[in-house]
């Protein structure tokens, strides 16, 4: 059920509500307040949970990202490592890495 439809049979209810005797009129009112208090609440928890995983899938791709940097310059430093106790001073292939921005 989406928003507009759930609005529309709420509208619905109220309106068959007002039809009712005037005894049970007030307690099903109530009752109907507190079920679209209880959606909109639902909805607000829901909108924020979707912002709260955006921001998790965000954090996870940057972190991503900086293991895939921090793989690619470990394995640089290796290379330069294995070389100097080699003897040799050539730089290691592909040169040195990009410039990493935390």
């Amino acid at each position: 059920m989406n928003e507009q439809e759930f609005q529309q049979r709420l509208g619905e209810l109220i309106s068959q509500i007002d039809q009712m005797p005037d005894g049970q009129r007030q307690a099903m009112h109530e009752l109907a307040e507190q079920t679209k208090t209880r959606h909109e609440k639902l909805r607000k928890s829901v909108r924020d949970l979707q912002e709260s995983l955006d921001y998790l899938r965000l954090s996870v791709k940057y972190l991503v990202f900086d293991l895939e940097a921090t793989r690619r310059e470990n394995q640089y430093l290796r290379k330069m490592l294995q070389q100097a106790t080699d003897g040799q001073p050539d730089q290691p292939e592909g040169g040195p890495p990009p410039d990493r921005q935390s």
